[in-house]
């Protein structure tokens, strides 16, 4: 029998789960800090006391650029956390303290790329026209000019720094990684800046969408020709047949199954956590298939994300139960991790290494520029916004960490470089935020706007209205209201414009669709459709004196403001008319208040290019209201009480427009002070 003998220290060589605490061993009581529970319970402490974001937001700096500081200070610059729990589990560098750290910073990007995904509509890319499909090709195709220059000085290349080969590879990954845009950086400066509902917004994620799949394509195809040149021939081609088999599954399978999802789901029911949960685990599951052929792993993610629809049923569901762990937890971890592998000292000392490489940062930044700007210019759109849309897609942020730290693991760039790409990444988000405040406000378009109102309308002229709706209740209000300003005579027409206003969930692009233009899946939702006939009812009874063209926003709450001003200024309406939030019950009695249409129709009264009205009802004006066309012989009663000012002008102009209704009897009260009184003189 053979014996063989290894003369050694052993080392361990599986993760020491949990430990029996600090009184484990008195002497040593360090030693929790062998297991891991214990020890990443402590690094992500730490990550989060350092966290300076409730300070630095004082003075204007985002949240992003805190958790970039945060992990500077946690870096090899301060308290170098990572070199310090490493072997603190085990000797074997596999099974080292920041393997479960790691771990949780890789799960935080596939969680944040796969909501992203899913929030994303891609309708998006082909709404705005031309435009952002130019910008799209050239801002991905113009960049890559600047691989002409990665010859530049290679004679003074450092062997000691590394191998020429090595170096010009590290210059081509450095233009590659500069010249994408990524859809989460685009959408997060948009966020950030309150500006996704603008113009300027749908235009630069529209171009960013269509970047985006020239960049999914190129990264399939750059990670084959890696394998193909590193690895073998036959591996590579495996990869490829892989990654043919992966799509083919997640359209031709998985997709039907999320559609027999939706479609088993009730009305207004929620989904089955059974059935959400199956869609992470896929998700998830997308991620390991990805690396085990040589993927990057946010690509089944981000595949896996396309095809379900955003919006609820599903799409709400998975965002409504992982956006805030995600958001508040994972995503912090993970941007702080990143940054805690870069080495600032090295950038520093290796300086003169990487000035190639800052140039060829800077140079591929001015050709994306440049390839944004020019179209922007060439389609008469005006210099500020042309620059502004330029910014926001040379941005970098923290979701390109995921292509510095694959060309890292890779070993295509340098510890220097790497960290002054974090560096860049960080000057980034501290400092475009600022400048594109100072360059675009959105509120300006309306500085030099004059007000419309109705006391200034031209004589015989249309009356142009925007009622806007939250839900099925605010119909019959709405109709009942606008029949007082119908009218028989053609002299005095009305062209209204309705606007559904639709809370943006589980999506993260804002869309206006005009009726003509909606999906068969939006007619089918909720009340539209039938708030659509009821309109078109009240349209044929007003015969050609009254018009009415329909559009839903999807819009996020704080910023719906901004849809409905774009249309009023399109529509040159005179007049917004918005629910007032209180409900009241059949009796009339107050029931309760919607905070959220009470805020906008506050910044609706700071923002708006032309008048407001509020619209309050308690029941019995709808019913009433409703009534009229069925009652020939029926009138209205409408009263006006007239203090002054431009208000009260403005609600004597709109009462009459209403005289022109024979329906309608109009009885105007004034109060006067009684020095007023006095000195009034009556004819």
């Amino acid at each position: 029998m053979n014996t063989t003998i290894f003369d050694g220290d052993c080392t361990s060589s599986f993760f020491n789960i949990s430990s029996d605490g600090l009184w484990e061993n008195l002497k040593s009581p360090d030693m929790i800090f062998g297991y891991s529970l214990p020890l990443v319970e402590i690094q992500i402490l730490l990550i989060f006391i350092v966290m300076t974001h409730m300070f630095l937001r004082h003075i204007g700096i985002s949240q992003i650029a805190s958790y970039m500081i945060a992990g500077l200070m946690l870096g090899p610059q301060l308290f170098d956390v990572l070199e310090k729990s490493s072997g603190k589990v085990s000797e074997d560098p596999a099974l080292d303290g920041n393997a479960t750290l790691r771990s949780i910073s890789v799960f935080g990007t596939i969680m944040f790329t796969f909501l992203m995904t899913l929030r994303t509509s891609r309708r998006v890319a082909f709404i705005s026209g031309k435009l952002p499909v130019v910008i799209g090709i050239l801002s991905f195709f113009a960049p890559l000019f600047g691989l002409g220059f990665q010859n530049l000085f290679s004679d003074s290349i450092d062997p000691n720094y590394m191998p020429l080969k090595t170096g010009l590879g590290e210059r081509t990954a450095i233009v590659i990684t500069q010249s994408s845009i990524l859809l989460p950086s685009t959408t997060y400066i948009l966020l950030e800046l309150k500006i996704l509902n603008s113009e300027i917004g749908r235009l630069a994620l529209s171009a960013c969408v269509i970047n985006d799949i020239f960049g999914i394509i190129s990264m399939v195809l750059a990670s084959i020709q890696a394998t193909y040149k590193n690895v073998s021939h036959v591996t590579a081609y495996r990869d490829a047949v892989a990654v043919v088999i992966f799509v083919l599954i997640v359209f031709l399978v998985f997709k039907p199954i999320v559609q027999w999802i939706i479609n088993r789901t009730p009305d207004g029911k929620p989904v089955k956590n059974m059935y959400v949960n199956a869609v992470i685990l896929t998700a998830l599951a997308s991620s390991v298939y990805s690396m085990i052929f040589n993927m990057k792993y946010v690509l089944g993610p981000l595949v896996v994300g396309l095809v379900i629809p955003e919006g609820p049923p599903l799409g709400s569901a998975l965002e409504s139960k992982y956006e805030k762990l995600t958001m508040n937890v994972f995503l912090p971890i993970s941007i702080t991790v990143s940054v805690m592998r870069s080495d600032a000292t090295r950038m520093l000392t290796e300086f003169s290494h990487i000035l190639v490489n800052i140039f060829l940062t800077a140079l591929t930044l001015v050709l994306k520029f440049v390839a944004c700007l020019a179209p922007c210019l060439y389609y008469k759109l005006p210099l500020n916004e042309s620059l502004a849309v330029s910014i926001i897609l040379s941005y970098k942020s923290f979701a390109d960490f995921v292509l510095y730290e694959s060309v890292l693991d890779a070993a295509y760039i340098s510890q220097a470089t790497y960290a002054f790409l974090i560096i860049y990444s960080l000057l980034n988000a501290g400092i475009v935020p600022v400048v594109l405040r100072r360059l675009y406000d959105p509120k300006r378009k309306y500085v030099n706007y004059q007000k419309r109102n109705i006391l200034h309308l031209e004589p015989n002229s249309d009356l142009q209205i925007i009622t806007c709706l939250h839900r099925p209740e605010n119909v019959s209000a709405t109709i009942a209201f606008l029949q007082l300003l119908s009218s028989p005579n053609l002299d005095f027409p009305i062209a209204v414009t309705v606007l559904y206003l639709v809370k943006l969930v589980g999506q993260i692009n804002p869309v206006l669709i005009s009726d003509n233009k909606k999906s068969k899946r939006l007619h089918t939702d909720s009340y539209i459709h039938t708030a659509n006939l009821a309109f078109r009812k009240f349209m044929l009874e007003g015969l050609k004196s009254v018009t009415v063209t329909t559009y839903t926003a999807f819009s996020h709450e704080k910023m719906m403001h901004e849809d409905i001003c774009t249309l009023a200024l399109d529509q040159t309406s005179s007049m917004i008319i918005v629910p007032s939030g209180r409900r009241w019950t059949v009796d009339g009695m107050f029931e309760s208040d919607d905070d959220a249409i009470r805020r906008l129709n506050q910044a609706l009264l700071q923002s708006a290019p032309c008048s407001i009205g509020i619209l309050i009802d308690r029941g019995h004006f709808s019913r009433k209201g409703n009534d009229v066309s069925s009652k020939k012989n029926y009138n209205i009663d409408v009263g006006v009480i007239f203090i002054g000012g431009k208000d009260d002008r403005e609600a004597l102009s709109l009462v009459k427009r209403m005289k022109h209704n024979p329906r309608v009897r109009v009885t105007v009260i004034r109060l006067l002070f009684k020095q007023e009184i006095v000195t009034t003189r009556f004819p």
